[in-house]
């Protein structure tokens, strides 16, 4: 079983090590949290091919760039707010792939295969709303002043998830082979013919909506701590 590839474990050490220094031993152990979860989550559903779920560095930035950026500026909340929404979008995505009733797109409600981006279920939703509320657990076991952040990482994770959700069904690419009708969420996809652009920005795939999510999430944290203190 391998969670990461060799650029991965490389780009989580980076991660890893920046936020250890900015944050100390708790963002370490808030950050190992999420990974540790979510990658569980991943092989439990097993749904990628043997190999294919560990996470490459792309991915490991995108999922932990912004918690590692918030570290560096000293901002705890805000680190465990875009952590919280990583965490809920992959329980989201790793628990709703048990749900029995397929995935329907968020803003519209059409009915879509699994997998595809902005797609929701309402196993998956209940599960990233747990992983929120668990990573804020978390937050407020180990913030070091005595002031839980945990409404306001909760909130970071649930709000960071609906973005992505959405993001997902909006501005993400996708794309479509002419011939037959088959979508992808790849531009470099050759189907029948060399797939087109029919939704969204060409050059915003999955990692590009997770760390925005990651960036909505630490929005709101901060947002959050501010009118909470």
């Amino acid at each position: 079983m391998s969670w990461l590839t060799a650029d991965g474990l490389a780009a989580a050490l980076v991660v890893g090590g920046t936020i250890t220094v900015g944050l100390g031993w708790r963002g370490a152990v808030l950050l190992v949290a999420f990974f540790v979860s979510g990658s569980v989550l991943t092989q439990l559903a097993g749904d990628p091919p043997e190999g294919s779920a560990a996470r490459n560095a792309r991915q490991v930035a995108a999922n932990g760039g912004a918690a590692a950026a918030a570290a560096l500026l000293g901002s705890w909340p805000v680190a465990a707010g875009a952590l919280a929404a990583a965490t809920a979008d992959t329980w989201a995505t790793e628990i709703g792939a048990f749900s029995k009733s397929p995935p329907r797109l968020i803003t519209t409600g059409a009915l879509v295969p699994r997998g595809a981006s902005g797609g929701i279920t309402v196993l998956g939703t209940v599960g990233g709303i747990t992983g929120a509320a668990a990573m804020a657990a978390v937050a407020s076991l180990l913030w070091p002043r005595g002031l839980a952040p945990g409404l306001a990482v909760a909130a970071a994770g649930v709000v960071g998830m609906l973005a992505d959700s959405v993001l997902g069904a909006t501005v993400q690419g996708l794309f479509e082979c002419g011939r037959c009708g088959a979508r992808f969420e790849r531009s470099r996809t050759v189907c029948h013919e060399p797939v087109r652009l029919v939704r969204g920005w060409r050059w915003l795939d999955n990692d590009g909506v997770n760390l925005l999510a990651t960036l909505v999430g630490a929005g709101t944290a901060a947002l959050g701590w501010r009118f909470a203190s």
